[in-house]
């Protein structure tokens, strides 16, 4: 059947109509279009509110995200006591789990972003525990998890991690980055039934949100992160996946360039369907709150003194080079985790040592995350033909930044912080993503944080206010950005021809405050021409 838009802002043109026929756009303009609707085509009355071509988001964990929703959920809040609350709770409707697994605390709840086995020694039945901090860097544990893995005093950091420990060099019950694998090793799996129900609730959630496409971060995982991979492989077989989803391969930090035959083994198998595996995630450093993204100035002490540490880089520098050299040679994209500024140029490093050898392939590289960007690369994204995929949810005053980054960070870097604005005055192409469920995976917060630098009624100023995108921008890197780095050529944009991927707003955005703009809703959602989402107000 057509689907016959009309009565509001389509963005992106000046048509009155668009039309919809079967799963693509075919027409865009004036009375025209009208008249080229099939008898009894479906009229969607926009009623003055705007429609998008639908979010997509270029860096997510969408099984993860789905399967944390059935498990101790710690999100949504930051109150210590409510986390207790809230373990205990679920300790007591799971009496069958043999662990109590989750996660979704913030460090900032915490004396020095760190929390402790004594809270919760008393709540879990003499159960382990392992639950994973919200940005999924931390794992927090008790002591009968300690115990099973064997951490004790005498147990050596990981080269890529950190247990944390008291004066006396005990564990405190909280593990940092690489030192998690020494737990989440021993934490039963979940089963493919699990994972696959994990990713249609993250779907059916995404949907919501107007987001009808995605790149998952995270296939194949390794280095004590879960392989979420056959979840995905089961929903495009039996035709679930109705969004598209570009997987990125999980490059094993442990390994070196013989795995590259897995991942071309690894790409065959998961592109099925919706799902298409040509990407390759090198995950290059950790998270500032812990000091473990690499930076080119040492961290502070907590008297402003420079430390010895300046980050931790998981990949070696001229390995990582040769690393992304051979894949972009085979076609793969690279993306990126790359927080730190000094991660930040290793990356860049890497591709500008692919585009040496390789020529500019049309492998469209992308840096994920970029938390600080030393001023000095700003410009090489646009040279590199990189993009920067922005996170902008974080790009905000609020304590985790306040009080667990600022004052730990050489005060250059802490002024070069989420330079959106920078990078796009100096010509990088913009993508977008949520990281959800490190943070939340609702485009229009993060549209919102990007323009405002601010979260909604924070009553915070702007934080680096002069790094502020326009709305614009904002929506463009969501939509036509992101379309880009999943190698979407064909969505992204309201034009004939494209897939009707489409969300209707409540509302037109454009003609609002900025101040406004994360009290938008979606009412519809669009995948393929086909409704996925209507909201009870459509």
């Amino acid at each position: 059947m057509d689907v016959l838009f009309t009565g509001g802002r389509l963005f992106g043109t000046d048509a009155s109509f668009l039309l919809v026929r079967g799963e693509h756009i075919v027409a865009l303009g004036g009375d025209e279009v009208k008249d080229r609707a099939a008898p009894g085509a479906e009229t969607v009355d926009l009623r003055g509110r705007l429609l998008l071509p639908g979010f997509q988001d270029a860096h997510v964990h969408a099984v993860l995200g789905g399967l944390e929703l059935g498990l101790c959920d710690l999100s949504g809040t930051t109150d210590a006591g409510e986390y207790l609350r809230r373990i205990r709770n679920y300790a007591d409707t799971h009496p069958e789990a043999g662990w109590i697994t989750g996660g979704g605390w913030s460090m900032e709840s915490f004396a020095g972003g760190v929390p402790g086995k004594a809270l919760l020694d008393g709540i879990a039945g003499g159960r382990p525990v392992f639950l994973m901090n919200r940005d999924h860097h931390a794992g927090w544990v008790n002591s009968r998890a300690l115990e099973l893995a064997g951490i004790t005093a005498g147990t050596p950091d990981p080269a890529d991690g950190r247990i944390d420990r008291d004066a006396d060099g005990e564990p405190v019950g909280c593990l940092q980055e690489g030192a998690m694998a020494l737990v989440a090793g021993l934490v039963p799996d979940s089963t493919p039934g699990d994972r696959l129900a994990g990713l249609l609730r993250a779907q059916e959630l995404l949907h919501s949100l107007g987001v009808t496409a995605w790149q998952d971060a995270m296939l194949c995982g390794a280095n004590g992160y879960p392989d979420h991979s056959d979840a995905y492989l089961a929903a495009a077989a039996d035709g679930s996946l109705l969004s598209r989803v570009e997987g990125a391969l999980w490059w094993n930090r442990d390994r070196g360039a013989e795995q590259i035959e897995t991942l071309l083994g690894q790409r065959d198998t998961f592109s099925v369907g919706n799902l298409r595996s040509r990407s390759v995630k090198f995950m290059l450093d950790g998270v500032a709150e812990n000091f473990t993204a690499a930076m080119t100035a040492p961290y502070r002490d907590r008297c402003g003194h420079p430390t010895g540490n300046s980050g931790l880089s998981f990949i070696d520098p001229a390995a990582l080079a040769e690393y992304v050299t051979a894949v972009d040679a085979l076609g793969f994209q690279a993306h990126f985790h790359a927080l730190g500024d000094r991660a930040v140029r290793e990356a860049l490093d890497a591709v500008a040592a692919a585009r040496k050898a390789n020529g500019m392939r049309d492998t469209r590289p992308h840096l994920a995350h970029l938390q600080v960007v030393h001023p000095d690369d700003v410009r090489r994204f646009a040279a590199l033909g990189a993009t920067a995929n922005i996170q902008a949810y974080w790009a905000t005053h609020e304590p985790q930044m306040d009080e667990l980054t600022i004052p730990f960070l050489e005060p250059s870097l802490a002024g070069w912080q989420y330079p959106f604005g920078d990078l796009a005055r100096a010509g990088a192409r913009l993508a977008a993503g949520s990281d959800w469920p490190v943070t939340t995976a609702d485009p229009l917060l993060g549209v919102h944080t990007a323009v405002n630098r601010a979260h909604p009624d924070s009553g915070e100023p702007p934080f680096l206010a002069g790094q502020a995108l326009g709305i614009l921008p904002a929506l463009t890197a969501y939509t036509q950005g992101s379309a880009f780095v999943n190698h979407r050529d064909d969505s992204g944009e309201l034009r004939p021809g494209h897939r009707a991927d489409l969300v209707v707003l409540d509302r037109d955005l454009l003609a609002g405050p900025a101040e406004a703009i994360a009290e938008a809703r979606v009412d519809l959602t669009y995948v393929g021409g086909s409704l996925v989402y209507s909201s009870r107000d459509a």
